[in-house]
């Protein structure tokens, strides 16, 4: 039974920290652009995907791939707002407006990004074996990928807070999140901060990606379901809050891996149900609304 526990517990903090930096990355997206972004799997896939290849193809270890892929994407994020979503914005009438016009431009991304990567790496599985050696912790084994991705997640997670919480350009963003016209007053570029947002939410789910093809199977098709992840994380930490999302990734992560245990088969459907009843009984999730470090 202890062995069962911890098992559990270390297995869901793994989880977790992959299910946070995904729900962040949409947290900056939606809690400070106002873009549903629900193309945010194809994001991670293609992270986890062009991995796979430069690991692959080349022999570029995914530790590397970081230093690759994460500023490729990042200027793909910011490129994308400063172009469509920033058009989108200029062109809609109000805020809601442009919230309905961004959720149906961010489907169509789906649909491009998607056959993009079927057109490159089809839709057979892929995957492959990276530092694999067992490590024991008190007599269980888990996988050296996986206790690297876990150190990666948390100390990017840490890094992330204390860069929201204490450079300019964090605050910046909080600022912008919270009230743009009056962040405009006190002279930050929200257009560029709005980008930068976008940008970071990309390069987020990126390194997401590479952490997760580290120990999972991949396929172009999986995108939706780390969407609805990072969507029910986004809800459950509460819209905006990077303290929660941060949060709501272990969290989710623990009952993921508990359900895991039980049935693998269930966890999505246990992902819906905690979304249901986070819409019924607490929508506002479990730090608020608005984007704060602590």
């Amino acid at each position: 039974m202890v062995q069962n526990i911890l098992d559990i517990l270390i297995t869901g903090l793994i989880l977790g920290g992959i299910y946070a930096l995904i729900a962040v990355g949409l947290t900056l997206q939606y809690g400070v652009g106002r873009v549903l972004n629900v193309s945010h799997g194809e994001f991670i896939l293609v992270g986890a995907l062009s991995t796979y290849t430069l690991y692959v193809g080349f022999g570029i270890s995914p530790l590397v791939a970081i230093a690759i892929i994460t500023p490729v994407l990042f200027i793909l994020g910011y490129t994308l707002d400063r172009t469509l979503f920033n058009y989108l914005r200029k062109t809609s009438v109000n805020d809601d407006a442009f919230s309905g016009r961004s959720l149906l431009a961010s489907f169509g991304l789906v649909f491009v990004l998607q056959n993009l990567m079927l057109l490159i790496w089809d839709a057979n599985l892929k995957g492959y074996t990276y530092l694999n050696t067992p490590v024991s912790i008190f007599g269980a084994l888990y996988g050296l990928n996986r206790l690297l991705a876990l150190a990666v997640a948390v100390g990017v997670s840490v890094i992330f807070y204390v860069f929201i919480k204490s450079t300019r350009l964090g605050k910046a963003i909080r600022s912008a999140a919270e009230n743009p016209m009056m962040a405009q007053v006190m002279a930050v570029n929200v257009k560029q901060v709005l980008a930068i947002c976008f940008g970071l939410g990309a390069a987020m789910a990126g390194l997401a990606g590479i952490l997760y093809s580290m120990m999972f199977e991949l396929q172009p098709s999986k995108g939706i379901e780390l969407t609805i992840i990072a969507i029910v994380v986004l809800v459950f930490g509460g819209l905006g809050s990077i303290s929660g999302s941060l949060i709501g990734g272990f969290v989710l992560g623990l009952v993921t891996s508990i359900v895991n245990f039980i049935d693998p088969s269930l966890s999505l459907v246990a992902f819906y149900l905690i979304f249901i009843l986070l819409l019924l009984f607490k929508p506002s999730g479990i730090l608020g609304r608005q984007i704060h470090a602590d």
